[in-house]
């Protein structure tokens, strides 16, 4: 085996998974990511690397196809929509991602925006930067209605904290019988947008899902709701999310992503009062930093041997002599 690119930010030459990769025989190269990378450099950093450990890296048809020595991608993480998956395929590239690996991180986190939204904690804090003292009611999450759109491993967890604090919990109906627990009811998706008093997005962006929450579905809101996102921007229809916002059909909204990050100077998310964006962090705990760093180590070595663990692609490579 030979040379590993590693683009996450938060790993850094000399630590655990360094010494980890270094033990197995790997070298190393890391060109961490920190906003929008042109995919000319994205290129000549993968330049005779076997295996790549990426952040949200744009792993085009493209890019990946001017990396003939790339064998295996793994993203720390549970997210790989910049990877073009059918292209690795083609090309023999295993790609793995890393299911739940910071879904208790992403968990709390929603928690934390669910209460940052009902107790009005931005508004009140802006309002006292700015020399005010804010006084207005907020609300408890006790009794309300928590909708969430998807039931994977970060759901799940959301729904035991939700049911904590006394709320009654909803989900899409697209999940398997012996996953639903009995206090959470699965409905279709408009009567959870028709009932909740918070939606909680936790679903994977996929073609059928992009702007899966449009106009029409903002609609179907209740006007005291608000929108919880730390999924994917892409599965919010923005421009749509604001008209909504501003004309008062919801409450307002919470994005830990959205379609363009970083947030562009001149996004119209920064100026609509109800909207707040956080810069990508549900998932960024030390602890679920080094959890994901560990064993996106330990899935790039089994792919390069041929075993990945958790292939999104199901691709058995040939390891290196």
């Amino acid at each position: 085996m030979g040379l590993v690119l590693i683009t996450t930010d938060y790993l850094t030459p000399g630590d655990e998974v360094d010494t980890y990769l270094a033990g197995e025989g790997l070298t190393t190269r890391h060109a961490p990511m920190r906003g929008r990378r042109d995919p000319a450099d994205l290129v000549a950093h993968l330049d005779g690397a076997e295996g790549a450990l990426i952040a949200n890296e744009p792993m085009t048809a493209d890019v990946l196809a001017k990396a003939p020595t790339l064998r295996a991608i793994v993203r720390t993480g549970v997210g790989y929509d910049s990877i073009d998956v059918p292209a690795a395929t083609r090309l023999g590239i295993s790609v793995s991602n890393l299911p739940g690996i910071n879904a208790n991180a992403v968990a709390e986190y929603t928690i934390g925006l669910l209460l940052t939204e009902a107790r009005r904690l931005v508004a009140n804090a802006r309002g006292v930067a700015a020399g005010g003292w804010p006084r207005a009611d907020g609300h408890e999450l006790r009794g309300r209605t928590l909708g969430l759109i998807g039931f994977g491993a970060s759901a799940q967890r959301v729904a035991r904290l939700a049911a904590a604090f006394g709320m009654t919990i909803l989900c899409t109906s697209g999940v398997p019988a012996d996953l639903r627990p009995a206090d959470v009811r699965f409905v279709g998706l408009d009567e959870l947008l028709r009932e909740s008093d918070f939606v909680s997005v936790h679903t994977a962006l996929t073609p059928r899902t992009r702007h899966l929450l449009d106009a029409r579905a903002f609609a179907l809101m209740r006007p005291g709701a608000y929108l919880i996102n730390t999924a994917r921007g892409g599965i919010v229809d923005e421009n749509a999310l604001i008209e909504a916002v501003t004309a008062g059909r919801i409450a307002g909204a919470a994005l830990d992503v959205v379609a363009a990050e970083p947030l562009p100077a001149d996004s119209p998310l920064r100026a609509v009062e109800g909207i707040t964006v956080h810069p990508h962090m549900a998932g960024q705990t030390a602890e679920a930093r080094r959890d994901a760093g560990l064993a996106g180590a330990r899935e790039l070595v089994a792919a390069l041997h041929g075993k990945p663990q958790s292939s999104v692609n199901n691709l058995l490579i040939t390891p290196s002599q």
